[in-house]
């Protein structure tokens, strides 16, 4: 499990393990340091493309580490902004600092994403084997 100092309070997070950090309609979006963890190194990105409209809990990228491909979902609906192209050459960011250069892609989002949950509230879903 990760501890506390694994999960910045000023964040906000999903079930599926993204963190979420919104300033007013912009959400920039990456894996939590749990998540890393799990997947181990991380070898290569699948990058959104910038306009690409998404959808809450639809898939938006892949991530493929040595161990595993997985999916990264959109914490609310809305269109890709942005994407970290550094990612394409430098993967490893992701797993050396999750919440800083790690982070996958910035959506302008069309309303407010719904059930996310607070630093706390993700701490005590990890813990139960979330």
């Amino acid at each position: 499990m990760s501890d506390a100092s694994q999960v910045p309070g000023e964040l906000q997070y999903t079930k599926s393990h993204e963190w979420v950090k919104v300033e007013g309609r912009r959400a920039t979006v990456g894996i939590t340091d749990h998540a890393q963890g799990e997947l181990t190194d991380i070898v290569f990105v699948d990058l959104p493309k910038p306009g690409t409209s998404v959808e809450a809990g639809k898939t938006v990228l892949l991530l493929e580490s040595v161990k595993t491909v997985a999916d990264v979902y959109a914490p609310g609906t809305g269109v890709v902004a942005e994407a970290n192209g550094d990612l394409k050459a430098h993967p490893e960011y992701i797993n050396q600092d999750p919440y800083g250069r790690g982070w996958l892609f910035r959506l302008d989002l069309a309303g407010e994403p719904a059930g996310l949950l607070t630093a706390d509230e993700y701490r005590a879903f990890v813990a139960s084997g979330g």
